[in-house]
């Protein structure tokens, strides 16, 4: 190979290589975005991890069996319960350590304590000139009245303002009622698009061939791919949650030995004579108020992080539960690809065989050379095109449509493969009793040559020079389509026994008698040829049956024409193709015996023509 080519082949399979690795990744699923479905408008207020969930609806969407929907059904309603417990921790964390109040939400939020203030005085406003306008009479009330529209627009427009404050500090991410009404929002959404989502049970379809198992193959393996990442994300969230109870319970141990008994009175609850019961402090009595609300959300978080966990172990459970199902299942398509390649090899080894057996009986039968090649051909053909047939069927399975697929394809086949449908048909004319067969002499198109291969497609002769050099091959290899027999015409020089008209050619001098060599040499040709002629007169017979061949001779002829110094006598006789050599050699030696020394020059052979009935 010349380095240019290595070059271009080594860059051809490294961008195949980056092709294959792009098809790998971008068949991926791309990864659940952990928090979706949050209000516009509204900074986002803690991140609530959708994960289970978003996991669950994407399996469910997914094709599903029958004995998949129970599994389905219960990672939805796990994953459900998981996604409630993550939104009542995100709500609750947000109230107890609402997020510190930027520069920009700082100033926003005294516009809005301004603006509230002022509203505030307007609306105090309006409801006094409301009584009194209720109250007054005449042109007081009218004045009343007037004072009245205008404080309610100056309230309507502090209102506004108030109403724009909130929003920017909305934005502005320091405003937590807003934040937990955005999350209460998107948790609705959520739980009410889970409640009407509808599983689609997917019917069982069963179909044959190697492709169909092969896709129904990798559709199980990439399922069981998403569940064994929906199994690991399971067990990552029960140990991260586990770690978190573990952090949790040891620093509420810690806080409870560091917590100091109340101060009071003595246990019995009653007051020692003369002394003044113990009194706490305000300072210490907010500090213990506040200690056991810490306490408790302490304990209200470790509730629900046990809940979290166990919800999570039930998810690492089911998805392990799905995946020895598909696994099964995955097992059953494979066992069936399996008898699939197994039927492959089985046909293989039976036409291999077959063909093995079939060329030994044609070799034990007594028929001509050409009709054993013709029935091999036909018989090895046969058997490769059903053997192919057959390992289509199981490799595609049987069509759906068949009319309609053979029609389509047949119609594109027969516009795409002219050529070839045309050649294959020309073939069944060459394997007919008119054709031609291995080791035939013929004529196509102007080139004379044996043919050394006939196969279903196409026609190789070793070419010949023209009939007089037959045998003597050029060494070139000539292909012909088939379709010369169906849209052409050819000539075959060895039907009909092969026979050929050759001349023998002697040139006497001047002023020799002629007719006694004439005798001679007829007697000579008469006994060397009587055999092929009554041979070849028959065979015309047969060959042309249809017609009155009575006059039809195959005797030798002979001929005399003056040349310059002498007489030529021309002898023509029957021959077989494959025999004129001979003949012609032995005749020429009778007629040098024939003549003695005689002064006779022998005329160069000339070029020999086939013999046909007409002939």
């Amino acid at each position: 190979m010349k380095p240019i080519r290595k070059i271009i082949a080594i860059a051809l399979v490294l961008f195949l290589g980056a092709a294959v690795y792009g098809l790998i990744r971008t068949a991926q699923p791309p990864s659940a975005p952990r928090n979706i479905g949050s209000t516009p408008g509204v900074a986002p207020a803690t991140v609530v991890d959708r994960t289970p969930i978003t996991t669950a609806l994407k399996l469910a969407h997914m094709p599903t069996t029958a004995e998949e929907l129970p599994f389905t059904q219960e990672a939805l309603r796990i994953a459900d319960h998981e996604t409630d417990l993550a939104y009542a921790a995100a709500k609750r964390e947000l109230q107890e350590h609402p997020t510190p109040l930027s520069p920009d939400a700082q100033k926003i939020d005294m516009r809005l304590k301004e603006a509230e203030d002022a509203l505030a005085v307007e609306n105090a406003r309006v409801a006094r000139l409301t009584a009194e306008e209720a109250k007054a009479t005449g042109a007081r009330q009218d004045e009343l009245h007037d004072q009245l529209v205008l404080a309610t627009a100056s309230q309507q427009e502090h209102q506004d303002e108030v109403d724009d404050a909130k929003e920017d500090l909305a934005r502005a991410g320091g405003d937590p009622n807003s934040r937990i009404e955005a999350l209460n929002q998107e948790h609705e959404a959520s739980s009410k698009a889970i409640d009407n989502l509808q599983i689609g049970v997917s019917a069982v379809v069963e179909e044959h061939g190697l492709i169909h198992r092969f896709t129904q193959w990798l559709a199980l393996h990439q399922k069981q791919t998403l569940l064994r990442e929906a199994k690991q994300q399971a067990e990552s969230g029960a140990a991260s949650f586990s770690e978190k109870h573990s952090t949790l319970e040891a620093q509420m141990q810690s806080e409870k030995k560091n917590v100091s008994p109340p101060v009071g009175p003595p246990s019995t609850g009653k007051a020692l004579t003369g002394s003044s019961p113990s009194k706490i402090s305000r300072e210490d009595s907010a500090a213990l108020v506040s200690g056991a609300k810490r306490r408790a959300s302490a304990q209200n978080k470790l509730a629900s992080l046990d809940k979290r966990v166990e919800d999570q172990k039930q998810l690492a459970d089911n998805y392990e539960k799905w995946i020895q199902v598909l696994a099964a299942n995955q097992r059953a398509v494979l066992h069936a690809a399996l008898i699939g390649l197994t039927i492959i090899l089985v046909i293989l080894l039976i036409g291999f065989f077959f063909d093995t057996w079939l060329e030994r009986l044609l070799g034990k039968l007594s028929l001509d050379r050409r009709q054993v090649e013709t029935l091999r051909t036909v018989t090895r053909v046969a058997v490769q095109v059903f053997a192919v047939l057959f390992i289509l069927l199981v490799i595609l399975g049987p069509p759906q449509q068949l009319g309609t697929f053979l029609g389509l394809a047949g119609a594109g086949l027969t516009v795409a493969l002219k050529d070839f449908i045309v050649g294959f048909l020309g073939w069944f004319v060459l394997m007919g009793k008119n054709g031609i067969r291995l080791g035939d002499w013929v004529e196509i198109n102007g080139v004379t040559g044996e043919v050394v291969e006939l196969g279903m497609f196409h026609t190789v002769l070793l070419e010949t020079g023209n009939w007089t050099d037959s045998g003597h091959p050029t060494g070139r290899r000539v292909t012909f389509t088939n379709s010369f027999a169906i849209e052409g015409h050819y000539f075959n020089f060895s039907t009909s026994g092969q026979w050929l008209w050759d001349e023998l050619q002697v040139v006497l001098p001047a002023g020799q008698d002629p007719y006694p060599l004439i005798d001679a040499l007829q007697k000579k040709v008469l006994e060397a040829t009587a055999e092929t002629a009554k041979q070849a007169e028959k065979e015309w017979k047969n060959a042309a049956s249809s017609r009155d061949m009575k006059a039809l001779s195959a005797a030798p002829a002979i001929n005399l024409k003056p040349v310059v110094g002498g007489v030529e006598i021309a002898v023509r006789y029957i021959t077989r193709a494959g025999e004129r050599y001979q003949l012609r050699a032995k005749l020429y030696q009778a007629a040098v015996d024939l003549l003695g020394g005689k002064n006779v020059r022998m005329a160069p052979p000339p070029e020999s023509t086939p013999a046909s009935a007409s002939d």
